[in-house]
């Protein structure tokens, strides 16, 4: 009996010795809490105690803040509808970091892919480069360009990070590339920056001075704590800057540089841009791609000018220069400059009156407005013909290209 009993304290014992390699150096009450996190679900109320986050109250809230954004644009605000945006992504030591989970740049990495997809969903006649830094010195990871999938899958391919991180650097090269971007185009530069420093070869107040004077808007969103020299950027350069607080914060900043800003004032030109509709070549016809300098077989686009090949729209014609769009682009980029119409919600003392007749179902989608206990939903009225429908339909709509 006490030799069985010895057998098993030594096997739990060796158990807990696995579970210790396998946890590391923690301890015990570190490791219960390290996969859930609860404290992040809590938030504080006006009494100062400690409650559950009311997701229902934080969705209404941005929906609300979209509208007030929305209505801010109903005014004739000039867009900037293309735009040249390059991705900062800072790749120091500082980015391997453990604060996000699982790290700060696998966490950076996700939303970037979402942000690029979201990014040419709403801007069609756009294009994007990527630029990282990494051991003090910044390298071009992919040129400016109108491919989503090109841009994510060479970011996939280099998450290492190591060394220092250095801001002038990086806006000297992403300076450099921008200034041969036509006047039309609206350059803008996304900085997502990890490090709490910049280890910097010259003066970074005369780069960014450089950057003001290139029409250059900068943009940063910080993953560690403020630093002055990035809210100093992007004050001279009329761009916005904050620091995430958590993987959801961060997402929310990101997406939000997705839209079109409104234009610097000093900077608002009106041109009239050439462009051409290229018709797209036979399935089965081989030609040499001028963007990649080899032959092709397969699908590709005619330029309307110099009979030259291109592999995908939106482009620059390799050959002429002439910008090649297709009509689905254009059309999708009109949602920025006619938006809809915000609609007004219907308050809550208004849909429990007793002796109120309300709608039972959406007038457009004959979705019920009832929840499964039978009491009245958010909805939203529509300010001409009075009819309702469910608040997250017109939410979706807001972010839906209306064709």
């Amino acid at each position: 009996m006490n030799n069985g009993a010895g057998r098993r304290i030594n096997g739990a014992a060796e158990e807990d010795d696995d579970e210790d390699d396998v946890n590391g150096d923690l301890d015990a009450w570190e490791r219960t809490y390290t996969d859930e996190r609860s404290w992040e679900s809590l938030q504080e109320d006006e009494s100062g105690m400690l409650r559950p986050i009311d997701n229902q109250a934080l969705y209404h809230s941005q929906y609300r803040r979209r509208l007030r954004s929305l209505s801010s644009t109903a005014a004739r605000i000039q867009k900037g509808l293309i735009r040249y945006l390059y991705i900062v992504i800072d790749l120091s030591r500082a980015a391997s970091e453990m604060d996000f989970r699982p790290s700060r740049i696998a966490v950076i990495a996700k939303h970037v892919e979402t942000f690029i997809r979201e990014f040419f969903y709403q801007n069609p006649l756009s294009q994007v480069g990527i630029v990282t830094i990494k051991d003090g010195v910044a390298h071009c990871l992919t040129d400016i360009g109108g491919s989503p999938e090109s841009h994510i899958n060479a970011l996939m391919k280099k998450l290492e990070c190591s060394g220092d991180s250095s801001l002038q650097n990086a806006l000297d090269l992403v300076d450099g590339y921008l200034n041969q971007i036509p006047s039309y185009g609206h350059r803008e530069v996304l900085i997502l920056y990890s490090a709490l420093s910049t280890c910097d070869p010259g003066d970074i107040m005369d780069t960014i001075q450089k950057c003001r004077k290139s029409k250059i808007r900068c943009s940063v969103i910080g993953l560690a704590a403020e630093m002055f020299i990035c809210k100093h950027l992007c004050q001279e350069t009329g761009g916005t800057y904050s620091v995430a607080l958590d993987e959801s914060h961060f997402k929310e900043l990101i997406l939000e540089h997705a839209p079109p800003p409104p234009a610097i004032a000093e900077f608002a030109v009106a041109n009239l841009i050439k462009m051409g509709f290229p018709q797209r070549a036979a399935e089965g016809s081989i030609s040499i791609c001028s963007c990649h300098k080899e032959a092709k077989v397969g699908a590709g686009y005619t330029c309307p000018r110099c009979k030259a090949r291109a592999c995908e729209l939106p482009t620059e014609c390799c050959v002429c220069g002439l910008t090649l769009v297709s009509s689905p682009h254009l059309a999708r980029s009109y949602h920025h400059l006619f938006p809809i119409a915000p609609f007004d919600e219907v308050t809550s003392s208004h849909l429990n009156n007793p002796n109120c007749k309300l709608q039972r179902n959406c007038f457009g989608c004959q979705q019920s407005l009832l929840d499964p206990g039978n009491k009245p939903g958010p909805a939203v009225v529509c300010p001409k013909c009075k009819r309702m429908r469910p608040a997250d339909m017109h939410q979706l709509l807001l972010v839906t290209t209306l064709l």
